[in-house]
């Protein structure tokens, strides 16, 4: 049996596909750096601006490509906002509902044959929708991006352990500070948390020298976002290594810094931050 293969149905399929991952990549947090709610309002505009198109076609094979396009972006939109926003279990099955009514009424129209746009209100309509998306990536430039500032404690006390293991250190772990979070955008944005690392200076000879510094992750994930106008505080931790047949508490200074090789007179702790943007 001979296969008959459309071959412009497998390029409209082919393009589909790649708008596709064209549109899972653009949500990821790694180009462009638009806010979350700028980036779920191009992919609603994405979805009104292929729909109005889908409907402008007259029914020749570009309308169903418009529509499949407009259809991808709004499924892609749908999980972009459930999966940044959390809108928690009733919130997605409203959204998922909706959106079921939304393409079943669509569908109805379209089967009806009861709407078609003209070409010149298209064209006016899609202009309205690129002018309103350029208004959109304008605000979100201007409006600055999340700023990370990291504030050391002056000093932390660290007590001695008590434990029966036969080992000669153990660690106990202490706040060394805060990591502050401040998004002055009105626009929701992803965090992208500073990386953390410490070493000691001015101690005794210790199994290591670099030691773990780190957020609370006792108190739950880490936070991906923080909502506009809005202020975020985390906490931060170091495990430090103690002498189990130490008695005494030691008391460690808190600086932020790279270098250890530098003497100090006292036990002291050094946090190094790279990444994220630090004031």
């Amino acid at each position: 049996m001979r296969l008959a293969i459309d071959s412009s149905k497998l390029l409209y399929a082919l393009g589909i596909l790649f708008a596709a991952a064209a549109l899972l990549y653009f949500v990821r947090d790694v180009v462009f750096g638009l806010s979350i709610t700028v980036k779920a309002a191009l992919l609603f505009l994405g979805f009104l601006a292929f729909l109005v198109a889908g409907f402008a076609l007259e029914h020749n094979a570009l309308d169903a490509v418009a529509f499949a396009l407009g259809g991808v972006t709004y499924v892609v939109f749908v999980g972009y906002v459930v999966v940044r926003y959390s809108p928690g279990e009733a919130g997605a099955f409203l959204l998922l509902a909706l959106s079921a009514a939304l393409f079943v009424g669509l569908g109805y129209v379209l089967r009806a044959g009861g709407l078609t746009v003209p070409n010149r209100q298209a064209r006016l309509a899609v202009v309205g929708l690129l002018v309103l998306s350029v208004v959109l990536v304008g605000a979100d430039a201007v409006s600055g991006g999340v700023t990370y500032d990291f504030q050391t404690a002056d000093a932390v006390i660290v007590a001695p352990v008590d434990t029966d293991d036969p080992v000669p250190y153990s660690v106990t772990a202490a706040r060394v500070g805060t990591v502050t979070a401040t998004n002055p955008s009105p626009f929701m944005r992803a965090l992208a948390l500073p990386t953390l690392s410490g070493c000691l200076a001015g101690v005794e000879t210790v199994p290591r020298e670099d030691v773990w510094v780190n957020y609370d992750y006792e108190s739950g994930p880490l936070p991906d976002s923080i909502a506009g106008g809005t202020t975020r505080e985390l906490p931060v931790f170091a495990d430090f290594p103690v002498d189990v047949n130490e008695t005494a508490s030691t008391t460690y200074a808190v600086e932020r810094g790279e270098d250890c090789d530098v003497e100090r007179d006292s036990p002291t702790l050094i946090v190094s931050v790279t990444e994220g943007r630090l004031d």
